[in-house]
């Protein structure tokens, strides 16, 4: 199926999701630049093995990354897992498997921090977002949520990981706190669902992504302040 969309030749950025050690000693997400070589079948495809300049980079079997694919229809992700690396006609590639579905997305204005963080989350009708719209929230009830865990956020949305399917284009409520300045701030956002599909091989969890509405500059900002000041300990460490 994956042949619809991608195809040998096209470019793609694989980025880490774990942090790793970069050039100067200290420890991050690394983005890879390279492209597809083929196409396999049962979601399995081949990549030409990245290069540093003019150097290979020797990239771990079972290592797992986010990869963006460049089509001619436009830009795809999906989570892979190296397989495998074999030498072809002269060139080394890495075989690879799909871990989640490739879906279709557009680059996010934001800069997006990969993170652990717990969360609870429903979804909202249409009277109670109008409800927080007016500047409400507080008169929203928070007892029927299900939990979550927050796998990457940015000023403009999140990546969560749930045990519940939500529908797409539907509007969550999501409650999760932040360390800022040494203190846990608390966040009740609406998030308008932009994917919902259950994680291949992983019964029952579910990858969600949404988008940020009815946010504030201000609320913005204190999560970018998060964001920045992790990846300054990051680097530190």
């Amino acid at each position: 199926m994956i042949e619809k969309f991608i195809s040998p030749g096209d470019k793609v950025e694989m980025k880490s999701t774990v942090n790793v050690v970069l050039p100067d000693g200290t420890k991050g997400i690394k983005t890879y630049k390279s492209s597809v070589y083929d196409i396999l079948d049962e979601g399995r495809l081949e990549i030409v093995m990245p290069k540093d300049q003019t150097k290979l980079v020797l990239l771990p079997v079972d290592g797992e990354y986010d990869v963006c694919f460049y089509t001619h229809g436009g830009m795809y992700r999906a989570d892979v897992k190296i397989i495998e690396i074999q030498k072809i006609n002269g060139i080394y590639v890495l075989v690879t498997e799909m871990i989640s579905n490739l879906h279709k997305y557009q680059r996010r204005e934001y800069y997006r921090f990969n993170c652990i963080i717990e969360m609870m989350a429903r979804e909202m009708t249409k009277k109670e977002t109008d409800i927080y719209a007016e500047g409400l929230a507080e008169l929203l009830p928070q007892s029927d949520m299900i939990r979550g865990v927050i796998v990457d956020i940015s000023g403009g949305g999140a990546r969560f990981v749930s045990r519940q399917l939500f529908r797409e284009s539907s509007m969550i409520l999501m409650r999760f706190e932040l360390p800022i300045l040494d203190m846990e701030k608390s966040f009740l956002l609406v998030g308008r669902v932009i994917y919902s599909s259950e994680i291949v091989n992983r019964a029952n969890e579910f990858e969600n992504r949404v988008k940020f509405e009815l946010i504030d500059s201000v609320t913005r900002e204190k999560i970018i302040r998060y964001i920045f000041n992790e990846e300054r300990k990051n680097r530190k460490k």
